[in-house]
């Protein structure tokens, strides 16, 4: 179960903000291995005063924990032919790194394996950056030899769609019925740097795919907009910025949003802090009524789609109605210059064979 992590505890910040800064997947940077760590420590103090607010670290290693275990236990009645099934997390940025992972899952004597992203909505910047360091750590032999399939992709899943528009159902009774068809729904999703975007990266296609499916299954109850967040640095990144949006709707006198986060299925420092404090006190500064649709975390609806997801891949996998990858997946974006990348795809699609 790939994802970019958080820092459990408060004194692990300083070493995620490094990996994660480290990672010109995600943020390029000139001379990265020199400002990296200075950026990261400038940034530390800052971090973990805000994983301190809420609640001294990160709970996204604990919801992975959970989704993976109810994932499998499901697992193991719809795919037996498979079982037993067992999860493992491998984060990109913090703890059990992707290196960890791949040192346990050779201990065990793992011999098949799926890596299956939890970024609903594919992007180079996540998932593929996810995918390059397994790649990095299968070719160097720390995992022994494993088949690998993939599961890259899944923003319209109807599983994953049905649990976020019942989350939304659920922040809508909080508003007077006589204002429910007046609310505005932000669906907020981390932002990317348009260097990124304008190279051809799919993400921001697929998080509007994803919010196009949410509203079809609520009927198109209310008006809506896809919004972006967590901008790092003075580069241009993709917006409207989610706090900008809610000036912008006070301004006009849409005074009644729900806050919808489309791109995180658990509950991290983007949820937590950047929509539940930053931008909730903004709205109630502007007099805004506001209300949070809850994260995936640990919504029964949700984990069966996990379920569902990886037993239609291994049953149409072991049947070889598909190969180890998505024909998506083996497309590079058109201006991709990143090695890695490329060698990335030749390898998972061949099963992890060099």
């Amino acid at each position: 179960m790939l994802n970019m992590g958080g820092p459990s505890t408060v004194p692990e910040t300083y070493d995620f903000l490094k990996n994660l800064f480290m990672d010109g997947d995600l943020i390029p940077l000139p001379f990265q291995r020199v400002l990296a760590p200075l950026i990261a420590k400038r940034r530390t103090p800052q971090i973990e005063k805000q994983y301190a607010d809420i609640g001294g670290g990160s709970p996204i290693l604990k919801y992975t924990e959970m989704q993976g275990a109810g994932m499998c236990e499901l697992l193991d009645e719809l795919h037996p032919e498979t079982a037993p099934h067992k999860p493992y997390v491998a984060f990109r940025y913090a703890n059990p790194l992707t290196q960890e992972t791949a040192q346990r899952m050779k201990a065990d004597g793992v011999k098949r394996a799926v890596a299956f992203t939890q970024y609903p909505q594919y992007s180079c910047s996540t998932t593929g950056s996810s995918l390059n360091e397994l790649f990095r750590r299968g070719r160097a032999g720390e995992m022994g030899d494993i088949e690998w399939s993939v599961i890259d992709r899944w923003g319209t899943h109807p599983g994953f769609i049905e649990a976020v528009a019942q989350n939304i159902e659920a922040a809508l009774a909080k508003f007077q019925a006589s204002a429910r068809s007046n609310v505005t729904i932000l669906f907020s999703a981390h932002s990317l740097p348009m260097s990124v975007v304008n190279r051809g990266d799919p993400y921001v296609l697929e998080v509007s795919a994803s919010v196009n499916a949410v509203m079809d299954r609520l009927g198109h109850s209310n008006p809506y907009r896809l919004v972006w967040q967590s901008q790092v640095g003075p580069s241009a990144w993709m917006g409207m910025q989610t706090g900008e949006a809610i000036k912008g709707l006070a301004r006009l006198g849409k005074k009644e949003v729900i806050l919808v986060p489309i791109a995180f299925t658990s509950d991290h420092i983007e949820t937590l802090y950047e929509l539940d404090l930053e931008y909730m006190k903004e709205g109630e500064e502007l007099g805004m009524e506001m209300h949070r649709a809850e994260s995936l975390n640990g919504s029964p609806v949700f984990i069966r789609a996990l379920a569902d997801i990886t037993a239609q891949h291994l049953r149409d996998y072991s049947t070889r109605k598909i190969g180890p990858t998505s024909v998506q997946m083996g497309l590079r974006c058109p201006g991709c210059k990143n090695v890695t990348c490329g060698q990335q795809k030749h390898w998972f699609a061949r099963a992890g064979c060099s």
